[in-house]
């Protein structure tokens, strides 16, 4: 069973991961709860997952490959548009979906100290209708918007092992970003 206070940690910590890697400095982002996928856009996803012998955390980023997308995407990782093969796309939004993870596993690690992230995985968004299937313990979608514009959906499944129970500080103002401090 995952405590209510576990379910509000592991969304606000994902929240705040996506915030960090999916969106630029002077963007602004708004993350809101939705009650499912039904409809969304996107077409492909990117699955990653987080693992530990109390639980497995997936988290699937849904996009599409639209214009808007790609120059989104593009800015995030401060490269051109225009030279953006679909494979290099495809890694991009993936760096981003890892990036994001990496923030997440870094801020469970204090909480479970044995935890590991896998490598991003692509696969078509139509995959996601299974995911009752997981029979998780907590189950979230949310739509990332950026400056307005729905940009990114997110699914969160966590399947649990065993009873989780943790709390975090939800008011913390947010993690330092990773940077390295040099003496």
């Amino acid at each position: 069973m995952i405590s209510q206070s576990a379910r509000e940690g592991f969304n606000h910590l994902l929240t705040r991961a996506l915030r960090t890697s999916f969106v630029s400095d002077e963007q602004s982002c708004d993350i809101d709860v939705i009650a499912d996928l039904h409809g969304i856009p996107a077409s492909t996803t990117v699955v990653l997952t987080i693992s530990s012998y109390l639980f497995r955390l997936i988290v699937m980023v849904h996009f599409a490959s639209d214009q808007a997308t790609r120059e989104h995407v593009a800015r995030v990782n401060k490269i051109a548009a225009e030279a953006m093969s679909d494979q290099s796309f495809h890694d991009a939004v993936a760096e981003c979906g890892n990036i994001c993870c990496g923030i997440l596993n870094r801020d469970l690690g204090p909480v479970f100290p044995h935890i590991g992230m896998s490598t991003p995985n692509l696969i078509d968004t139509r995959c996601t209708g299974y995911l009752d299937m997981l029979d998780s313990g907590h189950m979230q979608h949310f739509e990332v918007k950026v400056d307005g514009v729905p940009m990114f959906h997110v699914s969160l499944c966590v399947c649990d092992y065993a009873d989780l129970d943790f709390a975090i500080d939800i008011n913390d103002a947010g993690a330092d970003t990773g940077e390295l401090e040099l003496f």
